[in-house]
């Protein structure tokens, strides 16, 4: 009985040390922050889960790091059944066969909806509820999409270890992120790169930015852009500045809970509520202090979380 067990032991740890580190893989979930909105704006126009575009993309691609990703944008494994366009060749079940490529992820996303939508092999996932992933990773299977008999267990796995159906029941997404996915370069306009920080979008100011020429970048109000970052229509922007695009949190991450910042010469409770993205009343309302009377000085410790 006990050689029994001990393999199926092994066999369980082995399980579950594999899910951790999926669970701990910082290259997927930086996928899924750069592609989450990009696969709730496929969601929202052709009804395919954004789960299930997100997971298909993150198994296919490797998390867009397999040469095919990197090499052609082609963020789903789609071959050249059907293609016009642009192709390129790679060892697959066969060796050198033909593959879509793209100008970038965000055709490559739309295509793959296409490819769902148009194909009346699939026809019946869309039958199924946007919410209802595991039919849609089993019906994928099914359907021929893969040749892998695990493929639907891979996919369900990857969106619940990583959270994915959140984003089945998405009413909204960002436009900004969405544009970007389409290249760095827009109407002729190098876009600012968009960081994350604290489910937070930011961005630094670059020289002649001004609130409304970077709202008309990134759609959103100029008047929001300021008021997100506690500012005025008369503050001027400086080159280096960071810009929130969201409004900001009232405690900075949770790695800062017991982490009071030391302050610095020339550090303003202003700079430092911008440096955690969190609401300079906030920063002032934690520690007890009345912004009218209150002299920041070098040393000081504020609690920031």
């Amino acid at each position: 009985m006990l050689k029994r067990i001990i393999p199926l032991l092994l066999l369980f740890l082995a399980s579950a040390s594999t899910h951790a580190q999926m669970r701990q893989n910082s290259a997927y979930q930086a996928y899924i922050r750069q592609y989450k909105d990009l696969a709730v704006e496929q969601m929202m126009r052709y009804g395919i889960p954004a789960s299930i575009t997100l997971a298909q993309g993150l198994f296919e691609s490797g998390a867009g790091q397999s040469a095919l990703a990197v090499s052609s944008n082609n963020h789903f494994g789609i071959k050249c059944h059907g293609w016009t366009g642009r192709k390129v060749y790679h060892d697959d079940d066969a060796s050198g066969e033909c593959f879509r490529a793209y100008d970038n992820p965000r055709q490559s996303y739309e295509d793959h909806s296409k490819f769902l939508a148009n194909n009346v092999r699939y026809a019946s996932l869309f039958r199924l509820s946007r919410t209802d992933y595991r039919g849609w990773a089993r019906g994928l299977r099914a359907c021929g999409y893969a040749t892998n008999p695990a493929y639907a267990d891979r996919l369900i796995g990857i969106i619940e270890l990583y959270g994915l159906n959140q984003y089945d029941m998405a009413k909204s997404y960002d436009h900004f992120m969405v544009k970007r996915s389409s290249g760095n370069v827009v109407g002729g306009q190098t876009l600012h790169k968009i960081y994350m920080y604290n489910d937070n979008y930011y961005l630094y100011v670059r020289s002649g930015d001004t609130f409304r020429s970077i709202g008309k970048e990134v759609g959103i109000s100029w008047r929001k852009i300021a008021k997100y970052n506690e500012l005025t229509k008369r503050d001027v922007l400086h080159v280096g500045d960071i810009l929130y695009l969201k409004k900001k949190r009232r405690k900075a991450e949770r790695k800062y809970k017991n982490v009071p910042h030391v302050v610095k010469d020339g550090e303003s409770m202003y700079g430092i509520a911008q440096r955690y993205g969190i609401r300079l009343k906030s920063l002032y309302k934690k520690n007890g202090l009345d912004p009218r009377f209150y002299q920041i000085q070098a040393g000081d410790r504020l609690r920031v979380y």
